[in-house]
């Protein structure tokens, strides 16, 4: 019991250490990453945590076909546009959304949630969708390591990780 006791502020030591550090969510393994573009006069911007392949089959697996993805890790992903917009041709008011995604192996739902600050898709509810749309996933230029999300000048948003990427349109 005295060991016990001797230990004891280490421990306590260690756990202030590790609470503090998870305040900075650079130090997460799934790092924050954002994007941002315009759409004719909108400006848009992502904020998504950054998940890595690790050796891991992501497709059908880590991220399995036909369920609700937070599309990163961590926080939802976030969407916001200052202005209204079209997504893939159909309107998206102003506003900010979680960006979640259902992958699928010839067919993506690109989901546009209006409780944009959630903790992944574990309270992720339906009725709150602001927009659905229906996108063909494709194979990346390359092997992308981390996962990526990307606005485009030409008014594509780009979700590539490991072998898929993922486009869709956005126009003002």
């Amino acid at each position: 019991m005295k060991k016990f006791l001797g230990l004891l502020p280490v421990f306590i030591s260690l756990f202030v250490i590790s609470a503090c550090g998870q305040g900075d969510k650079s130090k997460r393994p799934s790092p924050p990453a954002s994007t941002e573009m315009k759409a004719g006069t909108a400006t848009i911007k992502i904020n998504y945590s950054a998940p890595s392949v690790k050796g891991r089959e992501i497709w059908g697996k880590l991220v399995p076909y036909g369920e609700v993805w937070r599309t990163g890790a961590n926080e939802a992903t976030t969407f916001e546009t200052d202005a209204d917009i079209k997504v893939e041709g159909q309107t998206l008011p102003k506003g900010k959304y979680a960006l979640f995604t259902i992958p699928g192996k010839d067919e993506w739902v690109i989901i546009f949630n209006k409780t944009a600050d959630q903790w992944g898709a574990f309270n992720y509810k339906k009725e709150n969708d602001a927009l659905r749309v229906t996108v063909r996933p494709g194979l990346a230029p390359a092997m992308q390591e981390q996962l990526k999300i990307e606005g485009h000048v030409d008014g594509s948003v780009s979700i590539v990780w490991e072998k898929i990427e993922v486009i869709f349109t956005v126009t003002r």
